[in-house]
């Protein structure tokens, strides 16, 4: 009587803990991430633009109620509501009001409009890259305006030619960011709704107006980029330079680490390390420069200047001609002044804003344009380097640091004789290994 005793207490103890465990996870939740990257999960950066909404946040997704896009949609957006527990999902079927669809600007199925405090932005990809992106234009009071130089032969905003910015001015479009036209030959000065001007890589020497009005830009507190190029020595843009502390190197930057990629052209220069600051914080993808310049910041400047793009140690400034038929016959030569790497072409200029209306001034210098442009965007991470650089000079630091959630090892790509020995083992050793056990088995009961 005792042992039943025992065993009944024992057996109640365990119902009353086990009923005890089952409230307390129906009031407390906890949830790890053991994923590569921690990729199941929001990032910290997501996390900090939804602590910047503070009032409800809406979600209506126009998708169709056959098929799992639902459930997925819903899950993906738990992530959200998970730190936003005010963040509303709602559904609409698609098919059922054709002219309130066409009235919203439904594009595909599934696509989700967010609405917060009377705006409205729409999400066309389920990531979290896309999800956030909309999320960060909610908070913008206006759509950031970004006036593209012209006039001078730099790379047009528009155009579709290969050495056009025109793929990677239309992904700043479907991310908030409106490009204008600035021809300073015309224009007295730069507008002063801009939120930053770009100098993409002139061709032609700047008129010393234009020139003024983009040295006025930066003494008034205005963000920049500029694109330089290899050659481009004689436009006029000393007086900017000497204003942001930036020194070109002479000739073209060559770097031999290209051959581990199957690149012979030693000006064809990837990046694979980036020294550390908010726009290469965590981003860890090769990027390609096809013809890049060397740059030097000068002692002295009143800004806080920071390498963003370095070269390799096999590096180094050719100033010598380079045969286009074999530009792999090179030689370093110091005796004419060239200098081995690692050398930057990449800086990110800060300073404290001589405008009222800004706390910082920005300003980011790159050695090469052709790595935004229409041949090349889609090379590597160089569109996500582009994203990234704007988003900084915009002032989306959380936008800019935004790290890659993509998968790891998504493919296995096994050679002849892995997929032989597979095979071998699945088709064949399995089956007889499986078979010799059950005999074995047999003949050892049989014995008994």
């Amino acid at each position: 009587m005792r042992l039943r005793l025992d065993a009944l207490l024992y057996t109640l103890l365990v119902l009353v803990i086990a009923a005890c465990v089952a409230v307390l996870s129906t009031r407390f939740g906890f949830i790890t991430d053991w994923s590569a990257g921690a990729r199941a999960s929001l990032s910290p950066q997501s996390r900090a633009i939804l602590a910047q909404l503070k009032e409800p946040l809406e979600a209506v997704s126009y998708a169709r109620p056959s098929g799992n896009l639902r459930n997925q949609i819903s899950t993906f957006v738990a992530r959200y509501q998970r730190y936003k527990p005010d963040l509303e999902l709602s559904f609409v079927d698609p098919d059922l009001d054709p002219g309130a669809l066409r009235k919203a600007g439904i594009q595909t199925d599934g696509e989700i409009v967010l609405h917060w405090h009377g705006r409205e932005q729409h999400v066309l990809q389920l990531d979290e890259r896309s999800f956030s992106d909309a999320l960060a234009r909610l908070t913008h009071a206006r759509e950031r305006l970004v006036a593209f130089v012209t006039g001078d032969g730099e790379r047009s905003a528009e155009g579709r030619a290969n050495a056009d910015l025109g793929d990677f001015v239309a992904d700043l479009a479907s991310r908030g960011v409106r490009a204008l036209p600035l021809n300073l030959a015309q224009a007295a000065q730069v507008p002063r709704n801009a939120d930053l001007v770009v100098l993409a890589s002139p061709q032609a020497a700047l008129a010393p107006r234009a020139v003024q009005a983009l040295v006025d830009w930066i003494a008034g507190g205005g963000n920049l980029l500029w694109l330089t190029e290899p050659g481009n020595d004689d436009l006029n843009l000393a007086p900017l330079a000497q204003a942001l502390g930036i020194k070109r190197l002479p000739g073209v930057l060559v770097d031999g680490q290209g051959a581990a990629f199957g690149i012979g052209d030693p000006r064809m220069v990837v990046t694979t390390r980036y020294p550390p600051q908010t726009i290469t914080r965590d981003f860890k993808t090769n990027v390609l420069f096809p013809q890049a310049v060397a740059l030097a910041a000068e002692a002295g400047a009143q800004w806080s200047t920071q390498p963003i793009l370095q070269s390799s140690a096999q590096s180094w400034n050719q100033i010598a001609p380079i045969d286009p038929v074999n530009p792999s016959k090179i030689a370093y030569d110091a005796n004419a002044g060239e200098l081995r790497g690692p050398l930057d072409f990449g800086y990110a200029l800060t300073r404290l804003s001589p405008s009222p209306d800004k706390t910082e001034q920005r300003v980011v210098v790159i050695g090469d344009g052709d790595f935004l442009s229409n041949t090349y965007l889609a090379n590597g991470g160089n569109l996500a380097l582009g994203e990234r650089v704007f988003d900084w000079l915009l002032n989306d630091d959380a936008l800019a640091a935004l790290p890659p959630r993509g998968a790891p090892d998504r493919v296995l790509k096994p050679t002849r004789l892995e997929l032989e020995g597979l095979m071998f083992g699945y088709l064949i050793a399995l089956p007889v290994l499986l078979a010799l056990t059950g005999l074995t088995i047999a003949w050892r009961r049989r014995r008994r």
